[in-house]
């Protein structure tokens, strides 16, 4: 390895050291990513370069951003003090990116994956990070075609955002569950509830549910090994589904399904800030959470993928099966103390159906696949009564 890619990535861990230990505890920032649709057959289209120039010199361009593949976009709250900043600005996003997209006859789509549109006819965006991943990763990266949604929580603490990150891990398949968005893809009904999951954290090296970490010496080893075997060239390609990010100061959940519906963005929103929250209280007053190891939080994991908010999940605590909707109930419950403190308990919700059982419950009607996506992107339309 070259002296300047070492000393580059030592002084981005040192930076990043530095960033946690100096950021204000609970900001929050969202990213939601949208597919890019042709208003009438609803199949995706390669039109992010033509949009993103589009963007020039109007409030959104700083908070949109090309994301792999050239039939989706990305839209940003940026950093906010407050979650009902994130939630006000996660709505106006959604405007500002419609009214841009509109006029140049572009539809959006929100679910996790795409019903038919074949991930051959997508094209990778032409910029340094996705063509190294392109190199790199080939077939795996070819084949992503999906769409999430991301939430970013400011920890203060190096060692204790580590932690918190650690015990995130134990409450990942809550949280599929209850965003789970994308059960068809290729023109089939895969009987899944998040196919984006099984498509992405199934295939992506470094991806999915991580090893518990105890500090952040232990995290800034890991990294250092990843460089110096030559395993990544950018900390962006450590993908996990709960991950301190190096960039900015914060811990980033990436476990989500992307929402057709602006209410239930907001809510699952709600959730992924107030949990971190509640687990970082918890940590600094020394009450016991669990500590589970990855094969156990793997039955969960993939039963949120097959059966999502309809199934069941294991309550470790007892041992035993629960419904997957009272799971993330009591969930709720316990996150809303610290909910409320912080003004994010009025968005905290559990749909009576959210967007993948709506969709499979069309498809149990014998509704066509372009019938149910396209109810989901009128869905996208919505405006929600609080």
């Amino acid at each position: 390895m070259g002296e300047e890619q070492q000393l580059g990535y030592e002084e981005m861990l040192a930076r990043s050291r530095e960033a946690f230990d100096a950021v204000p505890d609970f900001t929050v920032a969202v990213e939601e990513e949208f597919a890019l649709l042709d208003p009438e057959t609803l199949g995706l289209v390669n039109r992010f370069e033509e949009l993103q120039e589009a963007s020039r010199g109007t409030d959104l361009e700083p908070h949109l951003v090309g994301e792999l593949i050239a039939s989706e976009i990305e839209i940003r709250t940026g950093r906010c003090e407050s979650f009902a900043d994130a939630a006000a600005l996660l709505g106006e996003r959604r405007q500002q990116l419609r009214a841009l997209v509109e006029p140049k006859g572009v539809a959006l789509g929100a679910t996790g994956t795409h019903p038919w549109s074949p991930w051959q006819e997508q094209r990778i965006i032409d910029t340094p990070h996705y063509r190294r991943n392109d190199e790199i990763l080939r077939y795996v990266v070819w084949r992503n075609n999906s769409f999430g949604q991301h939430v970013h929580v400011g920890i203060n603490g190096a060692d204790r955002a580590i932690r918190v990150c650690s015990a995130l891990r134990n409450y990942l398949p809550e949280l599929l569950a209850l965003s789970s968005s994308s059960p068809f893809v290729e023109n089939a009904f895969t009987g899944l509830h998040s196919a984006r999951t099984q498509i992405f954290t199934r295939m992506f090296p470094r991806c999915g549910i991580p090893d518990a970490l105890a500090s952040w010496d232990e995290w800034d080893t890991y990294v250092r090994f990843l460089y110096e075997t030559g395993s990544v060239t950018e900390h962006t390609q450590i993908w996990w589904s709960v991950r301190p990010h190096l960039a900015f100061p914060t811990v980033e959940i990436r476990i989500c399904d992307a929402q057709p519906d602006l209410g239930e963005s907001r809510s699952l929103a709600a959730l992924c800030y107030a949990l971190t929250a509640r687990i970082a209280r918890a940590l600094d007053e020394g009450e016991p959470l669990l500590d589970l190891p990855h094969r156990l939080l793997e039955e969960n994991f993939w039963r949120a993928i097959r059966y999502g908010l309809s199934g069941e999940l294991i309550d470790f605590a007892s041992g035993e099966p629960t419904a997957a909707r009272a799971r993330l109930e009591q969930l709720v419950e316990w996150v809303r103390p610290v909910a409320e403190e912080l003004g994010a308990a009025e968005w905290l919700a559990i749909p009576d159906r959210n967007a993948a059982e709506r969709q499979i419950a069309r498809h149990d009607e014998a509704a066509s696949l372009r019938e149910i996506f396209e109810e989901q992107v009128r869905w996208h339309l919505r405006t929600p009564t609080s």
